[in-house]
């Protein structure tokens, strides 16, 4: 019993040294989480999953983002399906992955289950963020470009890794759940643009609470199939790149998640970014055309031609552009509607422009280049610089209040805060509560 998953399971079962930036990181990302869970609670897809979880009538108190209760698993599936509805959670660049909505609905369901205190529940949160993120690099680019979606591939291994130090599985038990995972985890990107891809999300979740309560069950897998021949890494086109665990427990990727702040793809947020500097001073009717540059990492991800619906909007460079260029705000989730996609102007401004990939430029980067009636404007944004703490504090309180309400709802960032010191989840749990009560009243958004 060798090679990358004992490695991650004698991480995932020792005492670790988190980073203070890694653990506030975690905060953040638990308030803007539930606020995209709360705020996506009327979605098709989480109606839909919701709706079946609560028929089965299962026994379990895992509260549900939309109202009601169900087993660990089940809330699980339906809470991540819920939070990655909108597509306005974080990602981490290094996999291209969404690890809160993944990593949070297993760790928070099971944490209710068996009753954690709020530092054991952040504590495995962590791991989960860490590990999801570092699998992600060892199955490498190649695994993503061939069509597999990291979010509930690798996610679904480091939520399981953060699930089994939940239950507190011993390092040999947390290898034969990462073996369980490896033939539970899947998940296309094929089913991005349909209530698909926030289901994969979903499912990743379910696994990783399955799998850990199975194997502290007495289950037995294969402890290395992760890396084993006919493994998961061998079987989908996993690079198998060791190097992506050095610093393990050392070096905090979680410092480094991006966080959103426009409701759509993240391979679309840098050039919106870069879009917003080159048309300070410049009005809709001056622009003659607009060229996007970007990797062609984002090719097969963020680049639908003609989108039909708000949904298919959110993985479009040309109509993101068209949006934010038309006045509308990209950091409300509302504002993708399948309406707007239709509309003459939007279709004539997003005819405008034109997607160009080069190798050269960043995945997290993004050039724009404004042809107008004076001239030429240019900007170049990477979404990589780190902002500050604070900064990143005062973007999410404003989306989290555009999301939930600023009169109503309470604090979610205040309550995340909290956790560390709590003897249980439950306090934060019941705020979830409440205010899907109060949502399922209100459009999110207004208060």
């Amino acid at each position: 019993m060798s090679g990358i998953s004992r490695v991650l399971a004698a991480f995932a079962t020792g005492a670790i040294s988190p980073s203070e930036r890694a653990r506030e990181i975690i905060r953040l990302s638990l308030a803007d989480w539930a606020a995209c869970g709360l705020a996506g609670a009327e979605e098709p897809v989480a109606q839909i999953t919701r709706d079946m979880v609560l028929a089965e009538a299962g026994a379990g108190a895992s509260v549900l983002f939309g109202g009601g209760v169900a087993p660990a698993r089940a809330a699980a599936l339906v809470n991540g399906a819920t939070s990655h509805a909108l597509d306005f959670d974080d990602t981490h660049f290094l996999h291209i992955g969404h690890p809160s909505v993944v990593i949070f609905p297993a760790c928070l369901a099971l944490a209710q289950q068996i009753n954690a205190t709020g530092a054991q529940f952040l504590e495995a949160t962590l791991i989960g963020f860490e590990t999801s993120a570092r699998i992600g690099a060892w199955l490498g680019r190649g695994h993503y470009e061939t069509g597999f979606h990291q979010t509930a591939t690798a996610g679904s291994f480091g939520a399981t890794l953060a699930c089994a130090r939940l239950l507190g599985l011993t390092a040999e038990q947390t290898q034969h759940a990462l073996g369980l995972c490896a033939t539970r985890a899947s998940g296309l990107k094929s089913q991005f643009g349909t209530m698909g891809k926030p289901y994969n999300a979903g499912l990743a979740a379910s696994n990783a609470v399955e799998v850990a309560l199975l194997i502290s069950r007495g289950f037995i897998s294969r402890p290395d199939g992760l890396e084993c021949l006919q493994g998961f890494g061998d079987t989908h086109a996993g690079a198998s790149d060791i190097l992506a665990l050095d610093g393990l427990g050392g070096t905090w990727v979680t410092e480094t998640v991006s966080h959103k702040f426009h409701a759509c793809c993240h391979g679309t947020h840098a050039a919106l970014e870069a879009l917003k500097i080159a048309t300070e001073d410049l009005s809709v009717d001056q622009i003659m055309g607009i060229t996007i540059q970007t990797n062609p990492r984002w090719a097969r991800v963020c680049n639908i031609e003609t989108p039909q619906t708000g949904l298919e909007a959110k993985f479009s460079y040309k109509m993101t552009a068209a949006m934010a260029l038309l006045g509308r705000d990209t950091g409300r989730a509302d504002q993708f509607e399948d309406s707007f996609c239709m509309q003459d102007d939007a279709r004539k401004l997003a005819n405008s422009v034109a997607v160009v990939f080069d190798e050269e430029i960043p995945e997290t980067a993004a050039k724009i280049a404004i042809t107008h009636s004076g001239g030429e404007n240019k900007a170049s944004f990477d979404l990589a610089e780190p902002l500050p703490l604070d900064v990143i504090k005062t973007r999410l309180s404003a989306k989290i209040f555009a999301l939930v309400g600023p009169e109503k709802a309470p604090n979610l960032l205040d309550t995340s805060a909290s956790l560390q010191a709590a003897m249980s989840v439950q306090a934060f749990t019941k705020h979830l509560a409440v205010l899907s009560i109060h949502l399922s009243k209100n459009t999110p958004g207004e208060s």
